[in-house]
């Protein structure tokens, strides 16, 4: 394993030498992001190569104003949230989860269908499930909002805030930050949707693109072959995941989405509306809608005061280049998502980078 990773650090080196300018490559998944940051690997790579971190982490990219209409529905004495355990802390206009919970039916849940069974344990409550994250936890998503089709379970709905990864990389290239040369593309999303996916991005924007794993061998050994490319002057689509990642993806998980959602208009943090960038329920499926249920409207909220999170998810800024990083803004005392969720970019630099 040392002999690999001292390849591809060689191989790296000689490449940047190739281009002779700074390469920017930017890393769309949250967890490579931890990754690289708790392996060390930005401190063995030559200065002309930037590492920068984009909109992979789905609780940093959901819209401020999704945070605030769950906020809202937690101040409901007829509602129960059900919400994975990052988006407690995530704050809101007026407070978080976590600071209305002793004024609400708050529930932390490992899984949708650990929401499903709360509606069926608690009859007189609306069980709303915060339906948040990428491709990867969709087809959940879909599972028990069709057992609760199927057995009638009347108070269950969730609040739609599932995002597409592909549309986020085009609107980044499309004008938002169009200085990124390369994508080390998502692992977990890939086993998905397939490493074929991306072949858009490769044939519409001439940018390569690289899906790999989590362990640090296989991620220097992606940037050396994004590097190769460069070089070479070339802009291909690769995977170095095989042992997970196909080229066609998860088709059953791919079918239960289709079957369930479709893609509508979203909100991102940071990027704005994205067409056809978010999943919302199909028509046979509506009545499980919280939207829709509740009469509540999907519009974008005002961003925090002072928080720069939007501008970190696009890699336009480094977390350390806003002034309430560290200070204002710690992961005891957050004040945006980036520094609350595991994945997010800020609580790795807080965590990892602060001293570099």
């Amino acid at each position: 394993m040392l002999d690999r990773i001292l390849n591809a650090q060689r191989s790296i080196e000689q490449a940047c030498e190739r281009v002779g300018r700074e390469i920017t490559i930017m890393e769309v998944c949250g967890t490579h992001t931890v990754s690289i940051f708790r392996s060390g690997i930005r401190s063995t790579l030559p200065s002309s190569l930037k590492l920068l971190s984009g909109p992979g982490c789905p609780v940093c990219v959901t819209d401020q104003g999704y945070i605030d209409v769950v906020l809202g529905l937690a101040q409901r004495d007829d509602c129960m949230i059900a919400t994975y355990g990052d988006m407690i802390r995530v704050p809101g206009q007026a407070g978080s989860l976590e600071t209305c919970a002793s004024k609400a039916n708050v529930k932390v849940v490992l899984s949708s269908t650990d929401a499903l069974q709360l509606a069926r344990e608690h009859a007189d409550k609306t069980v709303v499930f915060v339906a948040v994250g990428f491709e990867t936890t969709a087809p959940a998503t879909a599972v028990a909002v069709k057992e609760a089709a199927i057995e009638g379970i009347e108070n269950f709905c969730i609040l739609g805030g599932h995002k597409l990864v592909l549309p986020a990389m085009r609107a980044l290239l499309g004008g938002m930050n169009d200085r990124v040369d390369a994508f080390l593309c998502p692992g977990h999303v890939s086993v998905i949707i397939g490493f074929g996916a991306f072949a858009e991005i490769v044939t519409d924007y001439g940018r390569p693109c690289v899906v790999a794993g989590f362990e640090p061998v296989q991620i220097i050994e992606a940037l050396a072959e994004i590097c190769r490319q460069l070089a070479d002057g070339r802009a291909e689509l690769k995977s170095i995941y095989g042992a997970v990642v196909t080229e066609k993806g998860n088709t059953a998980a791919q079918n239960i989405i289709a079957e369930c959602f479709e893609p509508a208009d979203g909100y991102w943090r940071g990027l704005g509306k994205i067409d056809q960038s978010t999943l919302v329920l199909r028509e046979p499926y509506r009545q499980f809608d919280a939207f829709a249920r509740f009469g509540l409207e999907d519009r974008p909220g005002e961003p925090i005061k002072g928080c720069r999170c939007g501008e970190v998810l696009c890699g336009l800024i480094e977390p350390r280049q806003c002034a309430l990083f560290g200070e204002g803004c710690t992961p005891e005392k957050p004040v945006g998502p980036c520094m609350v969720s595991s994945e997010g970019t800020c609580a790795a630099w807080y965590k990892y980078g602060r001293r570099s």
